[in-house]
């Protein structure tokens, strides 16, 4: 029997109305997706710098399944726990342990410590 990794799918719903304002929607984005922040050059209009920051997720392998659901392998999931519990009065969000088989384990190299391998099965 093949090896499956532990993983978490988080899905989460943003309450718009909760949010002060749309500023602060998109620093919970910024925060958890990074984003991409263009300068223009005072010097030359035509030039332009280009800076990706980062965010929570970019700090661990992840697949992104929607814009508001994603995996994890289980051993980030107290990052992602403590960073929606800082937002849970605007937030809504469930987790849902996973397995991921041999096809998206690629995905996740190296990211899995070898003690949250589930046992294999002795055959007797």
């Amino acid at each position: 029997m093949p090896k499956e990794k532990r993983a978490v799918l988080i899905a989460f719903s943003v309450q718009s109305s909760k949010f002060e304002n749309s500023s602060e929607r998109n620093k919970f984005f910024r925060m958890l997706y990074g984003w991409k922040q263009t300068i223009p050059n005072e010097k030359n209009e035509k030039k332009e710098y280009v800076y990706q920051r980062e965010g929570l997720l970019d700090e661990m392998p992840h697949i992104r399944v929607d814009q508001s659901s994603f995996i994890v392998p289980e051993n980030n999931f107290d990052k992602i726990f403590d960073f929606f519990e800082e937002w849970s009065n605007k937030v809504i969000w469930k987790n849902f342990k996973v397995l991921i088989d041999k096809n998206l384990e690629e995905m996740f190299e190296g990211s899995f410590d070898e003690e949250d391998e589930p046992e294999e099965e002795i055959e007797e």
